[in-house]
């Protein structure tokens, strides 16, 4: 049987799944700042995927990961969606398809 190395953060339910595939898989737990840094990483590959492949469920992929980055912050997700709702308030939103192609 050939082994693939991976080294990368992979969702809570993956090893059982591999596992039930009659594979072994082998891995280890993160400590909070490895995870940190990992969750970084993985934002960056979710969101190469969404630009290859953009449909509904790379978007929530990149959300998932979103969530994950901001509990791993200690950051709520009422508090997320306030700073959102902040932001949103304060210098708008991305509806009316602005683009700046220069200032002088």
């Amino acid at each position: 049987m050939t082994k693939i190395i991976y080294n990368k953060l992979v969702r809570d339910k993956i090893p059982e799944i591999i596992k039930a595939s009659g594979k072994k898989p082998t891995f280890r737990y993160l400590n909070k700042q490895e995870y940190l840094e990992a969750l970084v990483i993985k934002l960056g590959e979710e969101y190469d995927e969404f630009k290859q492949d953009r449909n509904i469920e790379e978007l929530a992929d990149l959300q998932e990961v979103i969530l994950a980055l901001a509990d791993a912050m200690n950051i709520s997700p009422s508090e997320l969606a306030k700073a959102f709702s902040q932001k949103a308030l304060a210098r708008g939103k991305f509806q009316s398809r602005i683009y700046l192609e220069s200032v002088e």
